[in-house]
């Protein structure tokens, strides 16, 4: 934007204060790009299975040890090496393929049926 305006102060401001004032909005400009791309490095992006590790998912089926679970509003099959029943708050602890690792979490039900947990 900055730029735009030194361009159009390129025809409106007088010699030579005008390519001044292109270089320095050059220059602003360039600097406004390399702050952006180093300060948004620092935020990734988690998708996938990757962003699923360590969420909570809600047992629509007893996991003993396979069953269902629901995690926003996705149904997945899951596996569970401890017995899990339906309605239970499980954490997410992998995933082999579409099965989900689950395991029981101790303070056991969601709030609501509705089957959306806090994450």
């Amino acid at each position: 934007m900055l730029l735009v305006a030194a361009l159009v102060g390129l025809f409106f401001i007088p010699e030579p204060w005008n390519v001044v004032a292109v270089v320095a909005a050059t220059f602003v400009e360039v600097g406004e790009v390399f702050f952006w791309l180093r300060f948004l490095r620092r935020y990734r992006i988690q998708t996938g299975a990757e962003a699923m590790i360590g969420k909570r998912a809600e047992a629509i089926e007893g996991c003993s040890p396979e069953g269902r679970v629901r995690i926003a509003g996705e149904i997945w099959n899951a596996h569970s090496e401890r017995p899990v029943v339906a309605g239970q708050a499980v954490r997410i602890t992998g995933m082999d393929g579409l099965t989900l690792s689950v395991e029981p979490l101790e303070n056991g039900r969601f709030a609501s049926g509705h089957g959306k947990g806090p994450d």
